[in-house]
């Protein structure tokens, strides 16, 4: 467990190197080869692939030759989905984990103390960020839209309102699914030029308006739902309270707040939210929450939890109507 950051390590700079772009489907490329192609070190390099391979990342052949594997397959740039961006990122951010002794000292966010910012700032200061950020998230929580799709019925809803919706990927799939549903997609200024390039590239322009603003400011009005996937999870539970207060100045009587996140179990149960809970801790400074910690959310914002939908995925959508 100690040497783990080598893994996580490893991973990130195969990303960043670009290795798995070089192996071609089908055929191993060695070592040497690959070096070249990537500007590596041809020893260490083959130290690196080998370790990673006794992990399933790529799969040594003989002749120091690598070929891809299902964990391989999925770091190359053009992967559907491609893991790539979220290694890149970490790449660029890892060093946000030389500070976790300093948050559980004093509960401050370590990428804070390591960078000097907090990382949504920082990412707004570094462009080029931007991009590596939406489509590692994407790769890593984009299959959780399909289970929230398939989990939840969002019919019924006119308006849906996406509170830090990104690139616009989750209120795009939502709108797809339902022809009949208007959206907004509610973002920081810097942000919401992706949105409107991707909904335009949808055809999804004239059924979803994007807004620019700061959701600790204000929350768009004119939405019967307003959907938060892994939003409240990057905040502190005052913070958390604030912008769901925001959201129930302009909610109507009949509309709903929810939530997309993972559900912290107790005890002993080992879980994806727990592991998660690290990332928030170290990043940017937020939690995980049990099922418990989003009731008393509510209840401080002006809600009522109304019930708990869990979906095929780790995620569970938390409903909220206002109280």
């Amino acid at each position: 467990m100690i040497a783990s950051v080598a893994l996580s390590r490893a991973i990130c700079t195969i990303g960043e190197l670009g290795v798995a772009d070089h192996v071609p489907s089908g055929a191993a490329q060695g070592v040497e080869e690959l070096a070249k192609r990537t500007g590596a070190h041809a020893e260490s390099l083959y130290r690196l692939l080998r370790f990673a391979a006794s992990y399933g990342v790529f799969r040594e052949t003989g002749q120091r030759a690598f070929e891809h594997t299902r964990l391989s397959q999925v770091l190359r740039t053009d992967a559907e989905g491609s893991f790539r961006p979220a290694t890149q990122m970490f790449h660029r951010m890892f060093a946000g984990w030389d500070g976790l002794h300093h948050a559980v000292q004093t509960g401050e966010p370590a990428f804070q103390h390591v960078f000097g910012s907090p990382m949504f700032d920082y990412i707004g200061q570094h462009p080029e960020l931007g991009p590596l950020f939406d489509a590692g998230m994407v790769a890593v929580h984009g299959h959780e839209t399909a289970a929230m799709l398939d989990a939840y019925d969002f019919s019924g809803i006119g308006t849906l309102a996406d509170i830090g919706g990104g690139n616009g990927s989750l209120i795009s799939a939502v709108l797809e699914r339902y022809p009949a549903l208007k959206g907004i997609l509610y973002d920081l200024d810097h942000v919401t030029g992706r949105a409107r390039d991707s909904l335009q590239s949808l055809g999804l322009q004239n059924r979803c308006t994007v807004i620019e603003g700061n959701f600790f400011e204000s929350i768009p009005p004119g939405a019967d739902a307003y959907l938060m996937r892994h939003i409240i999870h990057d905040w502190t539970d005052d913070q958390a309270v604030q912008i769901l207060g925001n959201c129930r100045k302009v909610i109507p009587l009949h509309g709903k707040v929810l939530i997309v996140e993972f559900r912290v179990p107790s005890a002993n149960e080992a879980s994806v939210g727990k592991d998660a809970d690290m990332i928030m801790l170290a990043f940017p400074g937020g939690k995980e929450r049990t099922e418990e910690e989003y009731r008393v959310l509510f209840e401080r914002s002006g809600f009522r939890l109304r019930k708990v939908t869990p979906t095929k995925s780790a995620v569970c959508v938390v409903e909220g109507t206002p109280a």
